[in-house]
Parts: structure tokens; C-alpha cells; sequence
């Protein structure tokens, strides 16, 4: 049985790995693309309702829901403002729902892998015409959700003279959203291609085509390694929000958070943990959830300010945790890398060869989290000339230092790799001497 699937690598008819029927590539590619919107869609509509969005007015929900699962496949969506010759108005949100991104990327990419989980091979044809068809049914989708994710609201100018003449020259200012169609389509191919390419990166298993495989022993396991790290980070995440939810005031902002940006927060705070930082302000709340300790750092002198851990702490002790926390997520996936790594062609474990790709593989993590982390939200009003545009709004901004951020991921990936790779050469020695 092993020779026949020797002589067999790409699951030729008769063997246990043998390739299904080349028509339902196009079938597990629509399978796979539903589902993965449909979840993300399911997520988003929670944590909307939690935030209370359900109470916009003409019928705005299922757009608004549409307009974050655009922004968490990289979609664009533009804000407008229409205040006629009354007012001026200012507004623009750029943040990725990472809760609502997370989910529909795990979906899509193990109902992806699903129909090649068996395989002990697979051809780079055959690997490239279901991305082609997956691609094809997301391109479907994703205009259907630009078409979907279009709105305007009318703005209240809190009463007064200025709202009085605005209903009455109906003039009063309004705001809206809508997607911006050709880069919402491409921005998101390009995010269902690095999803289906992490996915492969990531997987243990997953069949690759012949080329591709002398890089799977340097890249697998530190990668499968980090996104453990992550998906950890997510689920002490969700345990601790909702405990909060059910102990504190505000369950339905705590849901909200953990629903939608519940990710952007537990990475960041993986990445101050390792010493990492970012800058940025609150000025007035516009309707994002935020933990109450970052709103109280961020909105600290009304300037810039820098969230890293010795500002976080000032607010809330606790944060000091953050520390040994990465240090114990970090140290396991190196461990656990260099016990998933082969051993080279002696029989050994090179342990500054594991801390290298180690350091590759926090640098790149950290990399993507910074660039998937910032924050732009603002939304302002001047009426009549009364005020500056921000005086009837509010804004938000938070924005990573990359530098620091891949530095201190580089520092601590040849720290934990060297000792990875020290354990794991160690234990294959006292395997060799038993």
C-alpha cells in the first residue's frame, strides 16, 4: 500500500489520496466563498447590535453591516458629507474590524484546505485552478457588497438658530458612506490571495505542489507557531471580555469590542507587551468601542501621546502582565517550532538556524500587525462659521512605530529560537542515547 502511494504523489485514481472530479473545484470554491461571507456578515450584524446600531434610521443596518465586512476584507469604503452652503463637514474612518477579518479568514482557509486534506500531493495546476475559482466566486461577492454598502444620514446640528435655518432651506448637513467598487474588488482579491497563501504557509499538512515543498521545513513551523501565538492572544482575549461583560456596566459595549475589534486590541497588546508602541489621540468619542483605560491614555493633554507599556501601567497596573505574557506565548512557539523542525541532514538541530527563522517570523508577525492596527476616525461640523470643523465632532487616531515594533520582534525571535532550538537539540539527543 505505501508503494502504490509512492508511485502515486498527486492522488492518482484507486489511491487513498486520489484527487476528486475537477468539476467541483468550482463548487467547493462557491462553498467556500459563502461561507465565508455569510460568517463574516453573522459577526458583524453581532457586534453591531451590541453597539446599538439596529436604532439608525431608513433601514441603514444591513448597509452598515455590509460597510464592515467590506473594511475586513481590505475593501474601501469613503465617507461624504453634503452640508449645502450652511456648514462644512469633514469626515473619514479607516480601521479594520480584525474580530470580523479573523473569522472569515479561518473559515475560508480551512474550507479551502478541506477538499485537499487526504492528499498526499497536489500539482500546481490542479492548485491553481481552485484559487481561480474561489477568486472568481469573492470577485462576485465583493460586488455585490460595494453595490450593498451605500448610505446617507442626516446630521442633527444639536438645535438652535443653525438647525432651524438648515430645516428650513433644507440644507441641513448630511453624511454618508459608500464603497468605493474597483478598489474594494481589488484590495480584496488581494486579501483572499494572502489569506489562501498564509493558509498554506500556516498548515501543517497541507499538500504543495513539487516546487514549492524544500521550503516547507524553514517556513511551517515557525509560521503555524506565530498564528498559535495569535489565535492564543485571541482566546485569553475573549475569556477576559467576557467575564467583563458579565461583571461590569457596559455588556453591550464589551460584546461590541470583542465582536468587532476584539484582535486590533490583544495584538497590539502582544506587540507593547514585547515593547512595542504607538501614537495617538482621542479628542471626542465618534462612535467606536474602546477599552476605557486606552481612551483614558489616549485622551491624556489633549496631544499626542505615545501607548506603550510604562503609559498603560500609569492607568492600570495590570498592565505589567503584558510582559511576562508575551514572554510565555513567545517562548512556547519557539519551543515549539524547533521540536516541529526536522533535523538537518547529521541528525542535528542547528539552534542559531531556528533562532534566524524564529526572528523572521516574530518580525513578520508584528509587521502585519502594526500595519493592520491603525486608526483613523473622524467626523466633523462647523455650522454658520460657529466653531472649527472639529467643534460638533470628534477624532481618533492611532498609528504604530513600525520600526520599533519589527525591531523588538527581530530581538525577541533569535531569543526564543536560540532556546528552542537548545531544547529541541537536547531532546533529540536523549532520544538518541535511550
Amino acid at each position: 500500500m505505501s508503494g502504490s502511494r509512492q508511485e502515486h504523489p498527486t492522488g492518482a485514481p484507486g489511491t487513498a489520496g486520489a484527487a476528486p472530479p475537477r468539476g467541483r473545484a468550482w463548487l467547493d470554491g462557491l462553498g467556500t466563498v459563502l461561507a465565508g461571507i455569510v460568517v463574516m456578515w453573522i459577526v458583524a450584524t453581532l457586534g453591531l447590535w451590541a453597539a446599538g446600531a439596529t436604532d439608525l434610521p431608513d433601514g441603514a443596518f444591513p448597509r452598515v453591516v455590509a460597510a464592515v465586512v467590506v473594511d475586513a476584507v481590505g475593501g474601501t469604503v469613503e465617507l461624504h458629507g453634503n452640508a449645502g452652503f450652511l456648514a462644512q463637514t469633514d469626515a473619514a474612518l479607516d480601521v479594520v474590524p480584525l474580530s470580523v477579518t479573523l473569522v472569515g479568514a479561518l473559515v475560508i482557509g480551512v474550507l479551502f484546505l478541506r477538499p485537499l486534506r487526504r492528499r498526499p500531493a497536489v500539482t500546481g495546476a490542479e492548485l491553481g485552478g481552485r484559487v481561480a475559482w474561489t477568486a472568481g466566486w469573492w470577485i462576485v461577492a465583493l460586488i455585490v457588497l460595494a453595490v450593498v454598502t451605500r448610505h446617507t444620514f442626516k446630521v442633527s446640528v444639536g438645535g438652535g438658530i443653525a438647525q432651524e435655518l438648515g430645516d428650513a432651506l433644507d440644507a441641513a448637513p448630511t453624511v454618508g458612506f459608500r464603497a468605493d467598487g474597483v478598489a474594494t474588488v481589488g484590495l480584496g482579491l488581494l486579501w483572499l490571495l494572502a489569506v489562501l497563501a498564509l493558509t498554506f504557509m500556516v498548515s501543517r499538512k497541507a499538500p504543495l505542489p513539487t516546487g514549492a515543498r524544500r521550503f516547507q521545513d524553514a517556513v511551517r513551523p515557525p509560521a503555524h507557531a506565530m498564528l498559535l501565538v495569535l489565535l492564543c492572544c485571541v482566546v485569553i482575549g475573549v475569556i477576559v471580555g467576557v467575564i467583563v461583560a458579565i461583571a461590569g456596566d457596559y455588556p453591550g459595549e464589551t460584546f461590541a469590542v470583542v465582536l468587532l475589534s476584539l484582535p486590533n486590541l490583544v495584538w497590539m497588546g502582544l506587540g507593547i507587551g514585547m515593547g512595542g508602541s504607538w501614537d495617538g489621540h482621542v479628542t471626542k468619542p465618534v462612535g467606536l468601542p474602546m477599552p476605557q483605560v486606552l481612551d483614558q491614555v489616549l485622551r491624556t493633554g489633549g496631544n499626542d501621546r505615545t501607548l506603550d507599556l510604562g503609559t498603560l501601567a500609569g492607568y492600570d497596573g495590570r498592565a505589567w502582565l503584558l510582559l511576562p505574557a508575551a514572554a510565555v506565548l513567545l517562548l512556547g512557539a519557539g519551543i515549539l517550532a524547533a521540536l516541529r523542525t526536522p533535523a538537518d541532514g547529521g541528525g542535528r538541530m542547528q539552534p542559531w538556524r531556528h533562532a534566524l527563522r524564529m526572528a523572521v517570523a516574530v518580525g513578520v508577525t508584528l509587521l502585519v500587525v502594526g500595519l493592520v492596527t491603525p486608526i483613523e476616525a473622524r467626523f466633523g461640523l462647523s455650522v454658520l462659521g460657529v466653531g472649527n470643523i472639529d467643534s460638533l465632532g470628534g477624532n481618533i487616531t492611532l498609528d504604530p512605530n513600525l520600526g520599533a515594533l519589527v525591531g523588538f520582534g527581530l530581538l525577541w525571535g533569535l531569543v526564543v529560537g536560540f532556546i528552542g532550538g537548545l531544547v529541541a537539540a537536547r531532546r533529540r539527543r536523549s532520544g538518541e542515547a535511550e
